[in-house]
Parts: C-alpha cells; sequence; structure tokens
C-alpha cells in the first residue's frame, strides 16, 4: 500500500483572466457573463441563505444521477472529460501503432470484455487464494501482506521526507478497514447498527461467492477483528497533525515499538532492506495492531486477508462479485441507486493504472500556450494580492511575517499537465484477465516508488492526471497543481466576465495556496520542511481566530444528529476563507487597473463576484454519500463552504447591504477573519 501525506484537494478550481485586448468577447460558456441566472432563486434574501440565492432554483430542480451520489459542477464536469477519454482509448485500439495506447487499449478490452470475464467465473482468484491458504506461520504472514495487491493492518510506503523534503524516505501507518471510517464500527444508533448488519452480509456473500467455506462464522470473527482494529486507530482529526505524525525510528526502535511484526524481514522483503529508518505515523495504532498479530489466530488473519482480497478486487470479477460490492459500498453506504455504465467505470480504473499515457495527449489538445499564459497572470495576481495580506496582517509579527513572505515567494505553481510522463512500457498488460492487470499495476506502482529511493525528490511528479477535475496542494513540496480537465467552464472561462473569474477560479487558487498558511499547511516551510517558523505571539494569534471558525462549523449540523467537525475540516474551511479573501483583494487590484466594472443584470461587479463564488460550489449528495463525508472528509459539504465563509468577509455584507435580522448576519465581533 503506497502511503503519502493526503495533499489538501479542493473538489473545484480553474483559472484564467480574460484578454484584455479583447473589444468583442466570445459569448460565456454559462450566461450572458459566466454564470447561469436561471438556476438563482431572486425569492431568497442573499443575507439569509446566499447558496439558494445563488443557486436555489437548480437546488430545487436537479436531480442526482442514478448512477452518481451526487450533483453538481464537480460532479457533472467529469462526464464530458470521460467522453473524450473514451474517444481516445477507443481510438487507441483502433489504431495500436503507438505501444503504449496498445497497452492502454488492451486493459480497457480485459476490463470491457464481460463474456470473457463470466466464462472464467471465480478461477482467476485461485492461485491468490491458494497463496494464503499455504500461509502456515506468522511470518510467512506478513511477508505477503507486503506484497502489492494484499491488504495489511500497517501500510508501508515512499514519500517525501517531512523533514528533508530533498530526499525520500519510507512510512508506516495504519491501513483502511473494510468500512469506510472508523466511526462506523463504533457509533451507537439505529443508522450505525443497520450498517454494520449489512456490512456482515456482505462479508459473508462475498465469500460464499468465492466458495470460502463457513462464511457466516468467518464473517463474525472478520467483523470483531476490523472492530478490534478500528478502537485503536487514530481519527481523522488527529491524522492531520503533522508533528504528531511524524516519528521516525531505527529498527531497534520499530522492535520495541511492534515486536510482533518481523520488520526486517518485510523490509527486505518489500525492497527496502537498505532503509534504516521508518517515519511512523499513527504509533499507538502500529503498536495495537502488532498486538492483533499476536492475539487473533492466525486462522482469522487468513480469513480476513482472503475476504479482503476478494472484496477489494470485487470490480475485476464476475458481475456477481462486482454487484455485491456495489450494493454494499454504493447503494448501501452511500444511497446510489445503479452502477455507472461500464465504460465510465472502465475510464475511471484507467485513471488510476496508466492515466498518465492518456493524460499526456489529453493535456497536449486541451492545454494551450495562451490558457498557461493567462493562467499564470491570475495567479501572479493572486501572489500579489497574498504579500499585501501577509505585510497587513496585524496579527503576524515581524520574523514570522518575513518567513511567510519567503514561502510565498518559493509556491510553485503547476498548470495543465506534468513536464514529463510515466513510461509504462514495462508494464505486463493482459488482453483477456482485468485481475491480473489490476496486479499488475500495483506491482508497477511499487516498483516505480522503489525506483526512487536514494535519488533526490521529483518535483516533476503528479498526483493527478491532466484529465482529473480537481486540484491540490502539497506542503512537503509548496506546490500546488491545476489539472488541465479542471480548467474549463464553469471554472475557467476566458470569455467571462472578470467579476466571475476571480469569484470562482481566483477563490480556488487563493484556496490552494491558502493551504500554505492553514493548520496544517503552516507547519511547514518554504523550502517543505516541516518546522516551527513561528513565533509564539503569532502562533498563538492564528490559532485564537482558528478556533473560532472550527465553532462556527461544528455548530453546523447538515444531517439531524450529525455535525460537522470543525476540526477535522478547519484546513479546507481556512482555504476557503483564506482563499476569498485573497481572491477578493485580486479582483480589487484588477479594477484599480482597469477601472469600475459596470452594472451587468442589475449586479455590481462585487456582487457578480460573489455570486460567481457560490455558483462554483453548485452541489447536493445523497444522504449516505453527506453522511460519509461528515464523519471522515476534511472538506465540509457545499451549502456551508459557501454560507459559512461569506458571513465572515465584510465585503460580503456591503455588496448585498446584509443586516442584523437576516439569518446569515454575525456582529463584526464575531467574525474571522484569515488574514
Amino acid at each position: 500500500m503506497r502511503l503519502t501525506r493526503l495533499a489538501a484537494a479542493a473538489l473545484l478550481l480553474g483559472t484564467s483572466l480574460p484578454a484584455l485586448a479583447q473589444t468583442t468577447a466570445p459569448k460565456p460558456k454559462y450566461g450572458s457573463w459566466g454564470v447561469d441566472n436561471a438556476t438563482m432563486d431572486k425569492t431568497v434574501k442573499p443575507g439569509d441563505d446566499f447558496f439558494r440565492f445563488a443557486e436555489g432554483t437548480w437546488l430545487r430542480d436537479a436531480a442526482i444521477a442514478p448512477d452518481k451520489s451526487r450533483a453538481g459542477y464537480n460532479y457533472d464536469l467529469p462526464d464530458e472529460t470521460e467522453i473524450e477519454v473514451r474517444k481516445l482509448v477507443e481510438d487507441g485500439g483502433a489504431n495500436p501503432a503507438d505501444p503504449i495506447m496498445r497497452q492502454v487499449a488492451d486493459f480497457y478490452g480485459a476490463w470491457m470484455d464481460e463474456a470473457g470475464i463470466e466464462a472464467r467465473g471465480a478461477a482467476p482468484l485461485k492461485p491468490y487464494l491458494a497463496r494464503i491458504a499455504a500461509v502456515n506461520n506468522r511470518q510467512a504472514l506478513n511477508l505477503l501482506m507486503a506484497e502489492p495487491g494484499y491488504a495489511a493492518p500497517i501500510g508501508i510506503g515512499i514519500s517525501a521526507d517531512e523533514k528533508n523534503p530533498t530526499q525520500y524516505t519510507v512510512m508506516a501507518g495504519q491501513s483502511r478497514l473494510g468500512l469506510p471510517t472508523r466511526d462506523y464500527y463504533l457509533l451507537d444508533g439505529e443508522k450505525y447498527v443497520a450498517i454494520r448488519k449489512a456490512y456482515r452480509a456482505y462479508v459473508v456473500k462475498i465469500q460464499q461467492l468465492a466458495g470460502i467455506a463457513d462464511a457466516e462464522a468467518k464473517a463474525d470473527a472478520i467483523l470483531a477483528l476490523e472492530t478490534r482494529l478500528a478502537q485503536d486507530q487514530w481519527t481523522p482529526e488527529a491524522r492531520r497533525d503533522p508533528q504528531k505524525t511524524y516519528n521516525p525510528m531505527s529498527r531497534a526502535q520499530l522492535a520495541k515499538l511492534a515486536p510482533e511484526f518481523d520488520w526486517d524481514a518485510t523490509l527486505q522483503h518489500m525492497g527496502l532492506g537498505n532503509m534504516p529508518t521508518v517515519v511512523v505515523r499513527e504509533t499507538t495504532a502500529v503498536t495495537a495492531a502488532g498486538k492483533r498479530m499476536a492475539d487473533v489466530p492466525l486462522a482469522t488473519w487468513k480469513d480476513w486477508l482472503a475476504y479482503r482480497f476478494v472484496s477489494d478486487h470485487a470490480a475485476y470479477l464476475p458481475k456477481a462479485f462486482d454487484d455485491a460490492r456495489f450494493d454494499f459500498y454504493s447503494r448501501t453506504l452511500q444511497d446510489v441507486k445503479e452502477q455507472a455504465p461500464r465504460w465510465k467505470r472502465g475510464v475511471r480504473l484507467l485513471d488510476g493504472s496508466l492515466g498518465e499515457a492518456i493524460g499526456k495527449i489529453y493535456a497536449e489538445r486541451h492545454w494551450t500556450k495562451e490558457a498557461a499564459t493567462q493562467a499564470n497572470e491570475l495567479v501572479e495576481d493572486l501572489r500579489a494580492a497574498y504579500a499585501d495580506k501577509i505585510n497587513a496582517a496585524k496579527w503576524m509579527d515581524a520574523p514570522t511575517r518575513k518567513e511567510a513572505l519567503a514561502k510565498l515567494a518559493a509556491f510553485d505553481p503547476r498548470l495543465g499537465g506534468p513536464v514529463k510522463y510515466i513510461d509504462y512500457s514495462s508494464m505486463q498488460v493482459s488482453r483477456t484477465d482485468p485481475l491480473t492487470n489490476d496486479l499488475a499495476s500495483d506491482t508497477f506502482e511499487w516498483k516505480l516508488q522503489l525506483s526512487r529511493l536514494g535519488k533526490p525528490v521529483d518535483r516533476s511528479l503528479w498526483d493527478m492526471t491532466p484529465q482529473t477535475v480537481n486540484a491540490y496542494y502539497d506542503p512537503v513540496l509548496n506546490q500546488v497543481t491545476f489539472p488541465a480537465a479542471q480548467l474549463q467552464p464553469p471554472f475557467f472561462d476566458p470569455a467571462a466576465d472578470p467579476a466571475v473569474n476571480y469569484g470562482e477560479t481566483g477563490a480556488t487558487i487563493g484556496h490552494e495556496m491558502g493551504h500554505g498558511f492553514d493548520d496544517e499547511g503552516r507547519q511547514y516551510d518554504a523550502s517543505g520542511k516541516l518546522r516551527d517558523w513561528w513565533t509564539a505571539e503569532s502562533a498563538t494569534r492564528y490559532t485564537a481566530h482558528a478556533q473560532a471558525l472550527v465553532k462556527q462549523f461544528d455548530s453546523y449540523e447538515p444531517i439531524p444528529g450529525v455535525h460537522i467537525k470543525g476540526q477535522l475540516t478547519l484546513g479546507e474551511n481556512l482555504g476557503d476563507l483564506g482563499g476569498l479573501e485573497a481572491a477578493y483583494a485580486a479582483y480589487r487590484r484588477y479594477v484599480s487597473r482597469h477601472g469600475e466594472p459596470a452594472v451587468i443584470d442589475g449586479y455590481t461587479g462585487d456582487q457578480r463576484f460573489f455570486i460567481a463564488y457560490a455558483q462554483s460550489w453548485q452541489g447536493k449528495a445523497r444522504e449516505g454519500a453527506l453522511r460519509a463525508q461528515l464523519l471522515s472528509n476534511p472538506h465540509s459539504p457545499e451549502e456551508y463552504r459557501v454560507n459559512g465563509i461569506v458571513r465572515n468577509m465584510d465585503e460580503w455584507y456591503r455588496a448585498f447591504a446584509v443586516k442584523p435580522g437576516d439569518k446569515l448576519y454575525l456582529p463584526p465581533e464575531e467574525r474571522v477573519h484569515v488574514w
């Protein structure tokens, strides 16, 4: 399992500045100035519910597709990209002169060969289950768990060293379980009891489909094992603390931390025998997992490993396996009504296996020099706005301000696609066996990581493909990455009103840049090193306003009885608020250069800026998906990324004349300002 610190990722990002010299701009894709007026509900007072004012008609009328858990720009825009990628793949299969595209076509073709998959039945599983059955001691169990494709209670991977970000290191920490997060095992209440009952039934069914005997009794033991592991795992909030999750240990210290794991043999088996140090993340969870390796019967661990192997690879097996996994993980947990078309799922699987092979072609077709020039212009406007904000921040003293400005200057934006792409030529791809292909992809990825050990960290690598509708910030590299697929309407439209581009794309660029100064990202310096560069006074003042934002978001209750976790979502909420503050400042810089914009459709430039921001978060979710998000996701639901943010901005109050008595009104002394 590859373990890397999660990059703070937004569900939206776009960027661009309109071509200022144009006198007759082309028509924006959305509406007359870049947003869809028809989605608004102008009967709602902006100060009462800005989210519904901006898109209430859409919220009322739009349906979530039966194969999705959510609807909105961030969830519907990938449909267009997937159609394009499908054509690229199918064209590659029809003209297989390019050996890499032939690999892509074979991977996709094996997945799409439903008749062949059904004909082979469960036979492709047999060699893997036989390896598990042959395990006769705990050392052999450890070694098998360390191989690509097999589950383990502790994950070991390779990542940039957070305290020496030019070098790679080995990291170890808790692994995911069968349910999405520990809360599903531990929370009381009828809903969670029902989910655990459904999960047990799923464990039974998966084993029965694979021909595993005594599935009922084994399911009980598997669920009991995972519950014990969950009790000792760290919460999502605790895992966000980069200081507590950075614990470099020698081999002797590892043996003391969790003696039940044969660290020397396991690391040697993984190709890591020469690495003297491992950075351990969730220390107590690793210790507890080691104890479970000793006190849980070997037979139970083997049953768990067999179940997890079948479950984790069910999509590559006959329809009965695939349907069983969908029924639990999508229908039960997220309320999704039906499977996505098989071709779509094949495109998504390709993205994780041979994604840059397709991404290279996608970026060549969709990322132009003109777009890059405009995007960089807006990035630099945001950089200048952040410099102004940092210089003016009254809570930040001179030594801290100097370090913050150095970090801002070192900030590294990457746009469109990588400067170099992964070479997949060594990956063996079968035209007939999708399960083999999935394991081959895992093995290729692990060997790729191993090949980087001992070399300087490669800053050109991307963690998203160009065809991904998303973006992320990496604090260890101080980089923000914007794939080409994100740089399209509604998030990026050169023909749109400047207020729209700043409110949508500017706010999201600002969000990603702001992650460098959120509660987690601020602990990394200009070089990406995990280092406390804050004076005590500045840190105290920063923490005070951050905790005020935690308190605000703790009070929001999207599902009765399920609140937003203010501490878990703090980094993203700070990114949203600080990013919107910086984007507004960047917009006013633009206005100062080009003059106050005209009123359009009755809205001032400032009003259009905030409306565009709200519409960029167009979204709704099924209750199951929303529940999963609230329990473990660091992003707040869209409604609160709008209402919970704008109510802290004085400029929004002025733009819409929000007064005491309006539902979103906060007295000035209760408003949180990042900058």
